[in-house]
């Protein structure tokens, strides 16, 4: 790009997560999830290369803990050894530029000269007319907005100015959110910046025309939040607003689904979601919530379904507490077997004939919830 400039713009790669509630269903499972955030920074090379950026930007959380081992510090400059351009790398909330931290641990180690920790709030000048500003987190928390520094950073007339930031814009994110690490949202105006890159939402979002959160491009999460994806923001010249094109990178997809049960033919719909979600179907973990009422022909099916699709899925959680077990009517008749409940169970069984509808729907709970507590007692019974 003659006289403008190209930039990979991503954040919160966290390598090293530990994943450990995951782990604690699979550790197998979690140890792919954590390889797999250094295949994809290795994946972020490979199109920073393709694209020809003038630079990738990272903005905070590349650990995601300060005890982070040697090993992957090592494994991480490798992943990055695909682009030979430069790297510029900011602390963010989980790896802060403590006095002993990962970033001095990498500095002793020995960095090849294109990767840059910054570490400071000090200007970095690329090919003379790139200038990244940054902000970094010296502490894991800060009230105060660190940003503000950037307003009075001088760069070269007619440098493209970028700020790499991580923290909360107000009022853009949930409130939860918003405590810690505060971001004006008005910063790209206040500091003069032709971009601002953000990290700390771990989607990908616009806030403003020059003021984007690129996402964590590995997703870790059952959120509906687009990640997995990095940013190629080109721009014309200083002034100029920024051209933002989404490049997915993610392997793995994490979904939350809900589905309501009541009849056999409603577990073909349920198949019929999950088939959806697409193939490769090893990359895909699914968070799934059942409710309704089935019964115990219906239950049995539902089990030999979801064993299907945890053989298929890097990870299946279902979750069924809303979800009760209906007696038919053969099980029914088990319970009138039973002296003690005949009655109960005769009674209720006359009240589903109720023809208003308001005994029906009172004795059909009362049954679901006698034939529950029965089959709780009861663990043998198939």
């Amino acid at each position: 790009m003659v006289g403008g400039i190209k930039i990979l713009h991503s954040a919160d790669w966290q390598i090293g997560k530990a994943f450990r509630d995951i782990a604690t269903d699979d550790g197998d499972k979690a140890a792919l999830l954590r390889a797999q955030r250094l295949r994809t920074v290795g994946r972020i090379a490979q199109i920073a290369a393709e694209q020809a950026v003038d630079a990738v930007l990272v903005a905070g959380d590349v650990f995601d803990t300060l005890a982070v081992s040697d090993e992957t510090l090592r494994r991480t400059l490798e992943a990055l050894a695909g682009f030979c351009g430069p790297w510029l790398l900011l602390p963010g909330n989980h790896d802060p530029a403590l006095a002993e931290s990962p970033w001095t641990r990498l500095q002793r180690m020995g960095l090849p000269p294109h990767v840059h920790l910054l570490t400071e709030p000090r200007p970095v000048l690329l090919h003379h007319r790139l200038a990244v500003l940054p902000a970094p987190l010296c502490r894991r928390h800060e009230a105060v907005d660190v940003t503000e520094i950037l307003d009075a950073m001088d760069t070269p007339e007619g440098a493209v100015r970028v700020g790499l930031a991580h923290g909360s814009v107000r009022s853009h994110l949930p409130q939860e959110s918003e405590a810690l690490n505060p971001i004006a949202p008005d910063r790209a105006e206040r500091a003069r910046l032709d971009y601002l890159a953000l990290g700390d939402w771990h989607g990908t979002l616009q806030i403003g025309p020059r003021t984007w959160y690129a996402g964590t491009p590995e997703p870790d999460r059952f959120k509906d939040n687009d990640a997995g994806n990095v940013l190629l923001v080109s721009i014309d010249r200083a002034g100029a607003p920024p051209q933002v094109q989404r490049i997915p990178v993610g392997h793995f997809r994490w979904h939350q689904l809900q589905a309501q049960l009541h009849c056999r033919d409603d577990l073909g719909a349920l198949e019929a979601s999950l088939q959806n979600l697409g193939q490769p179907w090893d990359r895909h973990l699914l968070q799934l919530s059942l409710s309704g009422s089935i019964d115990l022909e219906t239950g049995q099916a539902l089990e030999q379904l979801l064993d299907q699709w945890r053989a298929r899925f890097h990870l299946l959680r279902v979750q069924t507490d809303q979800l009760l077990q209906q007696p038919g009517e053969a099980e029914l008749d088990h319970l009138c077997a039973l002296g003690f409940l005949r009655d109960a169970v005769g009674e209720l069984r006359r009240m589903q004939q109720d023809p208003d509808g308001a005994q029906r729907q009172e004795a059909q709970l009362a049954l679901q919830i006698l034939y529950a507590q029965y089959r709780r007692l009861q663990p043998g019974l198939s």
